[in-house]
Parts: C-alpha cells; structure tokens; sequence
C-alpha cells in the first residue's frame, strides 16, 4: 500500500490538489468537497506526489445521473507509476476505511478539455487510466464530462491505508 490516510485540509496536499483542474480556488487550505470524504496521498520521499478524494455525497443532493454511488471527486499523479495502479490502491483503500462499496458503486468525471485524451482503436478515450483501472465509461453529463463507473462487485479487496488505525470501518 502506498497510499496514506490524510485529511481535506493537509498542507501538504493543497500544492498538488491547486494544480487539479477541478480546484475552485486556488491556494484555499480546503481542497475537498462538502460533505463526508477521505483523503488520500502519496508521498515518496516526504513529498506529496499523488491524491484521491473519495466522496459520498447523500443521494438526494446529487445533480448528476449516479445518485447513491460514491465519487471521486479528484485524483492527481504526478510520479512516473502508472495512475491505473494508484487508482485500484486507492479504491482498496477507500473500502477498507468505508466499509461496504454502495451499490452504484463510484464514479468520476474527467474533462475532455483539461486532460489529454488517449487514442484507443482509433477513438479518443478521455480518462484512460479509469479505463485502465477497470472503471467502464457511462456516458455524459449535462456539462459534456466524461463518466466513469467501477461497480460494487469489480472493487479490490479491501487494504487499510498506511496512518489509518485498524477499527471498525466508519460508514457515511
């Protein structure tokens, strides 16, 4: 496990989170949405090189046609591992602190304007590395993101992340 537990308003983690395309403002000490989220980071030699928000927002306040699944809501890697790998970490991770995956499973949107796409059997893939890591894509949002779901059954085992103290799993 590379992945440490961390917090949505770790300085070390607000460098990396300014330079995500979806960061609202710029140098602000929180980086995570509202609501209930885990933050992950990865930091080889003391230097924060990788992080994942995993968040649950309540079903009844979600704008987008996934209500009830988990999302990630950033994801930034700035190492030379392959993201896909980071990805399925930090999926087991995220069961292991959570507990049971929702039945939607989780989701992610990426910008076909803010990340380079992927030419794949002569199409562009926007989020390649979730394709990568098993997510399959769903279609659009209103805004024209890509959408990508991994469901309940195609998780990881679970696998505590480093910093997390081993108790019963929280649940949102």
């Amino acid at each position: 496990m590379r992945w440490h537990i961390s917090h949505r308003a770790d300085p070390q983690v607000v460098p990396i989170a300014d330079r995500h395309y979806n960061r609202q403002k710029i140098g602000s000490p929180q980086f995570a949405p509202p609501g209930s989220c885990r933050v992950l980071k990865y930091a080889p030699e003391g230097i924060v090189k990788a992080f994942w928000i995993t968040s649950a927002p309540y079903a009844e306040f979600v704008k987008h046609a996934w209500p009830g699944a988990w999302v990630c809501s950033a994801f930034r890697n700035e190492t030379r591992e392959q993201s896909s790998e980071l990805i399925r970490e930090a999926l087991a991770a995220s069961v292991a602190v959570y507990g049971l995956v929702p039945d939607r499973g989780i989701v992610t949107f990426v910008d076909p304007k803010k990340v380079p796409g992927v030419c794949v059997r002569g199409e562009r893939v926007y989020g390649y590395c979730f394709l990568k890591a098993g997510f399959r894509h769903v279609g659009f949002t209103k805004g024209r993101l890509w959408a990508w779901m991994l469901d309940a059954p195609d998780f990881p085992e679970p696998m505590y992340p480093l910093g997390h103290y081993h108790s019963e799993p929280s649940l949102f």
